[in-house]
């Protein structure tokens, strides 16, 4: 359904992007932003569902600013790769390629955010900082807890994994009561249950977050 397009950010740096388009006329722009394992076979087929749901989807490959082409797995030695490209890039230049796919879709309509693990800091990054975002949704983004004080400028979902081992549920509760004006749900699974080639995958929990968000995207994007 998609394909692998060139985006240039606004600092020039050139990266790549997955595209999903819709059979008709897009209801608005997802941007996906993916987990530390690059916009993989699971990322684009997350941008796939999007894009059946009627809406233009972007998943940038924001791991081209240290590594081209990175794609992964989710060993434990995928796990910690990912971990040390994902430190060697800002949030402030992920948000420059959040920018430059905003901008590629922008004849699709509204904008909305989500993002998985890292993707989900950055999904709530962008609704804190970048201009034009109409709705987040981050899942489990690990370092949310610690910028929990940013204000954010659009209506935010945030899905919370009740086991997540790398957010103790104290941690994402502090975050609710730090913003009590975006939604939180919480789910029996884990760190990554939406993804279902983790072994964190929870099928009732992703099932569920994804009902969710696709309403909340209904609700904001049309």
């Amino acid at each position: 359904m998609g394909k692998t397009i060139q985006l240039k950010a606004s600092d020039g740096h050139e990266f790549d992007a997955y595209v999903a388009e819709p059979a008709g006329k897009p209801r608005g722009l997802i941007v996906v932003a993916p987990e530390i394992f690059g916009a993989n076979q699971h990322i684009r087929g997350v941008a796939d569902g999007f894009a059946a749901d009627g809406y233009l989807a972007i998943a940038p490959a924001f791991f081209d600013r240290v590594q081209r082409k990175y794609e992964t797995g989710y060993t434990q030695p995928d796990i910690a790769a990912g971990v040390e490209i994902m430190k060697q890039i800002s949030l402030d230049d992920a948000l420059k390629d959040v920018a430059a796919a905003m901008e590629y879709g922008k004849a699709a309509g509204k904008v909305g955010i989500v993002g998985y693990c890292w993707g989900g800091v950055i999904a709530w990054v962008a609704a804190t900082r970048l201009p034009g975002i109409t709705c987040s949704v981050p899942y489990y983004g690990g370092a949310i807890p610690s910028l929990a004080d940013e204000k954010p400028k659009c209506p935010v979902m945030f899905q919370w994994g009740e086991t997540d081992a790398s957010i103790p549920l104290e941690k994402a509760k502090a975050v609710e009561a730090a913003q009590p004006g975006c939604t939180h749900h919480f789910y029996p699974g884990g760190h990554g249950f939406n993804c279902d080639e983790r072994g964190s995958y929870h099928a009732e929990s992703a099932k569920l977050a994804r009902e969710r968000t696709l309403a909340f995207f209904a609700k904001h994007l049309g």
